[in-house]
């Protein structure tokens, strides 16, 4: 240890040098990584549901679509510039890959085809309901036709024409309109399909710069002057929340380290001017401390921003995206890593104070502080390495790339800021033993006042916070989605042709032949049908549902209409409407099956694969909103895996399906991460300080801390989300730092010693947590919900540590004292059993 020290005092120079060459290697490769906002990326890639949905996005394509808006008071002229702009885009081909962005595209409907076979693309259902609603009219008209009849039921009448209507609507939902427009006619939508991943952001960026730049050389105002042409859909919400939360890391980013920066100069500012007001330091000497104040600044900050761009560097090399829980890291890094920076730069120049040379003063603050500062970082870099074990990537990715930051700033701020500091007096820049010694106030054995109360109410908040366990989780993902306003004006136009309704993000069930569809469909309505208690499925679409493919279901099918065609000849027949009489009878006029080829594209292309198979997928809609993770979950286990009856085996896709994994896994992960988290803290604790007697000292502050925070949360009704859920093992790893260096430096001191403790000890780690909450608080100024959340847990996880570290510590060794128990000396400090040698103003 004595011989690295001095190598770095000896050859400072070179190490800077070695520092900046690396940074300058680790910021190319930093400067590679991109933010995936992708769900589907933080669970495991073995799981079914993420096998079933990258299956998907292979043969059917992107599960979201391209919407394109076109709005003037001409409807003549929306669909002209509609009919200029489809074979332009559909022809539009990506530079990088050479293959077209888009697949299809819904737009004009062959309405004729439908209106003259429609219930040949009924459903059995629905075609078992057209002739029950016909047949029970037929008998009721005879029934009136007898003069002995009465009618003793009012309320049926009401019922038939409720009824009625419903047929008249899925009647309309089958034929539909020959355009996607508004009521008022002004506004028209495209619906284009990508043919590409929707998970491959430069692909859907390129689509759509693609789209828009299509769009702007087709020139809308020529077509009408007042037209106005938007391009939105849920693939450009992805690609512009991506966007936005790259431009807020960056901008918390810097602002969160300028502030951070700047509150240390404060800080150092702060202490020569009470050193001043004292009457330890001349003016003239304050004056050169102001002065150089900022060049401190810079000692610290450099090598933090050197560890920084290590640490990019390694992300990129080991996963080289960002996800959303990743994202913040560099905020958060900075804030943590200059906490050592402050520990090492504070004993380094009391040291110098004292008299001793560079070498000696950076010696003594290795063997001194450095331990505690290794012990802290050390012990947080393994909490953190803990969640590597972690299925959910959220958490294994967070725990490497956070373990090794801490590692690397604990690395930069033992070799590189060293290293600085020697150059930098060595070249006059500054003269750190110009500097008076710190003073502390307070005498050996004063007391810390009003403890048994702190203790006391101390000990209420730790028993409300376990009542209080475990605390709340919220379930609803569109509380954490943050919101768009440019974006949200542009989906607005689409609204008004497609309004969100309840057939919204369906999960796909891709088969290996279209003949095994049939079996998947009948074993998800039969699941349907006998879930009384908790449905989820409102229904299961089909192309053989709509389209007979074999000549058994064809003669089926034709049967079914041909009883139809008899029921609409039946003389007693008699509907509100001869209109929809006739209507009927033209959708039943189809007698001889219908080819594929004679199908309208519109209808064959929605049930078609990008490999050009037909009708080998099923399409499963939920009846609840899966927004709620809880009904996620609950609409994952009846349809995640269906088993049909001939015993096989398939398994859906959909986002809100590896939604549901994602909430399971974080359910079924978290407790045992904090547990291990804990775990290697308290194994850390008791290496450092050799007895479980001072180990489980320096752990409470951790402990009391933690359970306040779940207080606070309760409080401020705070929940645990998928996003912050990542905090608690962090703040375990984070709030260990504080009752370590109070501690370490109570047994330097001795017996009656806490007051000392508190004010010398106690204000850098003061320091050192406000520079990490300050770190935590950068995304609490982010627009983004979840971001946020993470930000506001760490800061009231890690606030609560400290003050429980300067609270109710001191108390309690206050306390313990009183009784005669713990007492420690500097006797007991020199046997061994932590460092010794130091004088009681030295920290």
């Amino acid at each position: 240890m004595r011989g690295a020290i001095r190598a770095i005092v000896r050859h400072a120079g070179l190490v800077v040098l070695v520092g900046l060459a690396l940074s300058v290697a680790a910021m190319f490769e930093a400067s590679k990584l991109r933010i995936d906002a992708d769900l589907s990326k933080l669970v495991p890639s073995h799981y079914e549901s993420v096998k079933a949905l990258e299956r998907l996005r292979e043969t059917v394509g992107a599960e979201s679509e391209v919407s394109v808006g076109i709005t003037s008071p001409s409807f003549e002229a929306n669909v002209a510039f509609a009919e200029a702009l489809v074979p332009c885009a559909l022809e539009l081909k990506d530079d990088e890959t050479g293959e077209v962005f888009l697949s299809r595209v819904d737009f004009r409907r062959d309405v004729s085809f439908l209106e003259d076979n429609a219930l040949y693309f009924a459903t059995e259902g629905e075609l078992e309901r057209l002739r029950e609603y016909l047949t029970d009219e037929i008998e009721t008209a005879k029934l009136e036709a007898n003069p002995f009849y009465f009618d003793l039921d009012d309320d049926e009448d009401e019922l038939d024409g409720d009824e009625a209507d419903e047929l008249r609507e899925l009647y309309d939902d089958v034929i539909g309109s020959e355009y996607p427009v508004s009521a008022d006619s002004t506004t028209l939508v495209l619906r284009f399909f990508p043919s590409g991943s929707q998970t491959d952001l430069s692909f859907v960026g390129r689509l759509y710069e693609a789209v828009e730049s299509a769009i702007e050389d087709l020139r809308p105002s020529e077509f009408h002057a007042e037209m106005e042409v938007v391009a939105a859909g849920r693939l450009e919400r992805q690609r512009v929340e991506v966007r936005a939360i790259t431009r807020d890391v960056l901008r918390t980013m810097g602002l969160g380290i300028t502030i951070v920066l700047l509150f240390v100069v404060g800080y150092f500012a702060f202490k020569a001017y009470r050193a001043r007001t004292r009457g330890h330091l001349s003016m003239q000497i304050l004056l050169i401390e102001i002065a150089r104040i900022p060049l401190m600044s810079i000692v610290i900050g450099l090598p933090l921003i050197m560890s920084l761009a290590w640490t990019g560097g390694v992300a990129y090399l080991t996963i080289e995206t960002l996800n959303l829980m990743t994202a913040t890291l560099g905020l958060v890094l900075f804030g943590l890593g200059i906490d050592y920076g402050i520990h090492f730069f504070a004993r380094y120049s009391e040291e110098r104070a004292y008299g001793k040379s560079i070498g000696e003063a950076a010696e003594t603050t290795f063997i001194s502080s450095g331990q505690a500062i290794a012990v802290g970082a050390l012990t947080t870099a393994a909490a953190l390495y803990v969640l590597i074990a972690a299925d959910f990537k959220g958490f294994s990715e967070f725990g490497l790339v956070a373990g090794t930051g801490i590692l690397l700033s604990l690395v930069s701020m033992m070799v590189i800021m060293p290293a600085l500091l020697v150059l930098l007096e060595r070249w006059g820049a500054i003269d750190l033993s110009s500097e008076a010694p710190s003073v502390v106030e307070g005498a050996l054995g004063e007391r810390v006042k009003g403890s048994r109360f702190v203790i006391v109410a101390s000990t209420v908040a730790v028993a409300a916070a376990f009542i209080m366990l475990p605390a709340r989780f919220e379930y609803d993902f569109s509380k954490l989605e943050p919101e768009f306003r440019d974006y949200d004006a542009r989906n607005a136009v689409i609204s008004r042709v497609y309004p969100p309704g309840e057939k919204r993000n369906p999960a796909y069930i891709v088969a290996e032949t279209p003949e095994e569809i049939p079996h998947i469909v009948t074993a998800l309505r039969a699941h349907a049908e006998a879930d009384s208690l908790t449905p989820t499925i409102l229904s299961v679409e089909s192309l053989q549902d709509r389209f007979p493919l074999t000549p058994a279901m064809q003669r089926r099918k034709l049967e079914r209409i041909a009883e139809i065609r008899r029921l609409l000849d039946e003389p007693f027949l008699a509907l509100e409407s001869e209109a929809d009489i006739d209507r009927l009878k033209r959708a039943a006029g189809t007698e001889a099956p219908i080819q594929l080829e004679q199908i309208p594209e519109f209808l064959r292309k929605q049930f078609t694969s990008k490999s050009g198979e037909l009708g080998n997928f099923a399409v499963v809609y939920a009846s609840v909103g899966l927004s709620d993770g809880l009904n996620s979950m609950a609409f994952s286990d009846d349809v995640g895996t269906v088993t049909t009856a001939d015993g096989g085996v398939y398994h859906a896709g959909s986002t809100s399906l590896i939604a549901a994994d994602m909430l399971r896994l974080m359910q079924e992960e978290s407790l045992w991460l904090v547990l291990g988290a804990f775990g290697i803290v308290v194994l850390f604790m008791r290496m450092n300080f050799t007895t479980w007697k001072w180990a489980g000292m320096a752990t409470i502050p951790l402990v009391v801390g933690f359970l306040w925070m779940i207080l606070v949360m309760e409080m401020l009704d705070i929940k645990l989300t998928f996003y912050n859920l990542i905090v608690l093992p962090a703040v375990l790893g984070i709030g260990n730092d504080a009752g370590v260096h109070m501690i370490h430096r109570y047994l330097e001191e001795g017996s009656g010693s806490i007051r000392i403790v508190i004010r010398s000890t106690g204000e850098h780690i003061a320091m050192g947590s406000l520079t990490t909450m300050m770190g935590f608080a950068g995304p609490l100024l982010s627009f983004h919900p979840g971001l946020r959340s993470i930000g506001l847990l760490a800061v009231i996880g890690i606030g609560a540590t400290l003050a429980s570290a300067l609270i109710f510590l001191p108390a309690l060794i206050q306390e313990l004292e009183d009784r005669g128990w713990g007492a420690a000396s500097r006797a007991v400090v020199a046997s061994g059993s932590t460092l010794h040698g130091f004088s009681p103003s030295q920290e």
